[in-house]
């Protein structure tokens, strides 16, 4: 029966560490901005290229004033 015992604190043990373990948690936390981004930068696309075309437009006529 000491055996049994040994085995179920075992598993308990590392059930226990498997549930508190979060070592992952940054890497789906990572993917899951990357994945948000990437869906703004889509659904914003018009907008973005409208800003900078309009950006790099006043940076060339303001330096064409130098």
């Amino acid at each position: 029966m000491k055996w049994l015992n040994k085995v179920k604190f075992y598993i308990w043990k590392n059930a226990y560490l498997w549930k508190t373990d979060q070592r992952g948690m940054g890497t789906v936390e990572v993917i899951l901005i990357i994945v948000v981004l990437i869906g703004l930068v889509i659904f914003f696309k018009s907008q973005i290229t409208a800003v900078i075309q309009d950006v790099f437009s006043k940076i060339t006529t303001k330096t064409g004033a130098i």
